[in-house]
């Protein structure tokens, strides 16, 4: 399962410890890319498989078809848990995430999700929920 909320740090050399809850669903090896929203996002390899398939199915002659799909291929990258489980983050990635020190990592069902703490608290805002539900159409029935 690809869900919950934790935080940890990412030591000077990039390598980062995958919450023990998270490591059976990404599996030893796992893609990391460029995520939306200033993200990063890793996906255990059958999902990357599955995302790779919807991407290819764009249209080529659509300039942001392309661009789309350049933004996370461009930058996906295999990664493998060692033994004690980290994997290291490659500077461009932390780059583009502002990845220093403090990170969260947001389980999203087929993916993860990996933040700078901080770029984590300034967009995820969860004030308005009512409304995006109800923009989304979304009801909880019971």
């Amino acid at each position: 399962m690809l869900n919950g909320e934790f935080n940890h740090t990412i030591d000077t050399k990039g390598r980062l410890i995958v919450p023990s809850r998270l490591r059976e669903g990404l599996g030893n090896q796992f893609m990391m890319t460029r995520g939306l929203d200033g993200c990063l996002f890793l996906f255990p390899m059958d999902e990357w498989k599955a995302y790779e398939e919807k991407l290819k199915k764009l249209p080529m002659a659509d300039r942001n078809a392309r661009q789309f799909s350049r933004f996370f291929t461009a930058s996906a990258t295999p990664c493998e848990i060692d033994k004690q489980g980290r994997f290291i983050v490659p500077s461009n990635l932390r780059e583009f995430a502002k990845i220093e020190k403090d990170v969260i990592f947001a389980g999203m069902l087929t993916r993860v999700e990996l933040w700078s703490k901080e770029h984590y608290e300034e967009v995820n805002n969860y004030d308005n929920m009512d409304e995006i539900a109800q923009g989304l159409g979304i009801t909880f029935e019971f």
